[in-house]
């Protein structure tokens, strides 16, 4: 059974987790909505298409603020205790700053998994209808990753033939400008196809006009073919999404297309290390706060250290950012891109944990 004083801490420190979860969901909403209205000043939509696609993009950017607001939380929680020299009584009944530190801690990873299960599949449900809705409204598909430099590239398998596809780009259902070879699975060359256009509505793709090769390698016209694939408009459109509007389900289906493609897997599978790893990191950020929250001396300024704490988590956030990157470009293992700097961290924080019951 949960003790009293354990219930008192958790109620506590859920309290003031809640207000710096609200401010910043407040602060987040007035400076996106901004934006919003920004981007839609030179176009005609309803009037509340803005607010609309904030409401959608707030939980988004509030789960990327998450180590932020549990650094937050957990310094003015300590200074909540030190303020009503709550510490002190905790100490008379035994109760360690570990244990202290203990409870908020484990209450945190428990948060935490929620926050992957519910809220993260809740946000990047949101966000694809954010960036589905604003896609229409953008004139060169800045929210819909589809159409590169280089055109649409497609690698399909199917009917012991390998497809290596390339459009121009697409535009709603149909691909423009489009290139087919065909191969064997041996790779020699067994058909080309040219067509202005292709209906990709279905699996069947319809080819109103192409100009197909023979055997000879000389082209003929041919009009209305089915040509039979594994990918339609919704699953390439899916494709190119931001990853952070795709579920666990999404991600799954996602990481099985790119194989069918024939597409790196690096970027989802650092994707992935980040979800997992992401109650361990919000953790660390409690743990790292509680320390630098219970090494203040009584007679300094406990703005200072959540200044200071503050400017650490950008720094700690950074440091994971990049080595992301790192394991994105593939210059470090993807798993060590992610968990190496949480285990440095850790490694911090234990020391710091060391001597925290003599403070």
């Amino acid at each position: 059974m949960i003790k009293v004083y354990q219930t008192y801490i958790i109620k506590s420190y859920s309290k003031i987790f809640s207000f710096v979860f609200l401010s910043f969901f407040s602060l987040i909403i007035i400076l996106n909505i901004f934006e919003e209205i920004s981007f839609f000043k030179d176009q005609q939509s309803n009037l509340l298409i803005p607010f609309l696609l904030t409401f959608l993009n707030a939980p988004s950017v509030i789960y990327e603020t998450f180590p932020f607001i549990f650094l937050i939380s957990i310094q003015f929680f300590f200074i909540r205790l030190l303020d009503k020299d709550e510490l002190d009584i905790f100490k008379k009944i035994s109760l360690s700053n570990f244990k202290i530190i203990s409870i908020v801690s484990f209450f945190s990873f428990i948060l935490s998994i929620l926050i992957i299960i519910v809220f993260y599949n809740l946000s990047s449900n949101l966000k694809f209808m954010y960036l589905d809705i604003k896609n229409k409204y953008s004139k060169d598909n800045k929210y819909l990753a589809i159409v590169t430099e280089n055109g649409l590239w497609i690698k399909d398998e199917i009917n012991n033939q390998i497809n290596i596809i390339n459009a121009d780009k697409i535009e709603n259902q149909t691909l423009k400008s489009v290139t087919i070879n065909q191969f064997s699975k041996d790779y020699k060359n067994t058909k080309n196809i040219l067509a202005d256009e292709i209906n990709i509505s279905n699996k069947n793709w319809k080819i109103k006009k192409g100009n197909f090769s023979n055997k000879n390698g000389k082209m003929e016209i041919k009009e209305n073919i089915i040509f039979e694939t594994n990918f339609n408009s919704k699953i390439i459109n899916t494709l190119f999404s931001d990853l952070s509007s795709l579920n666990f389900f999404e991600l799954r289906s996602l990481k099985n297309d790119y194989k069918k493609l024939g597409y790196s897997l690096t970027n989802i599978n650092v994707h992935y290390q980040r979800l997992f790893s992401y109650p361990f990191y919000l953790t660390i950020m409690t743990l790292f706060g509680s320390i630098v929250m219970l090494n203040i001396k009584r007679n300094k300024s406990k703005i200072f250290h959540i200044i200071l704490g503050t400017l650490f988590s950008v720094l700690i956030y950074y440091i994971n950012y990049f080595s992301a990157l790192l394991g994105e470009n593939e210059k470090l293992p993807e798993a060590i891109s992610i968990w190496l700097p949480l285990v440095i961290i850790s490694l911090f924080c234990t020391i710091g944990l060391v001597n925290i019951n003599e403070k």
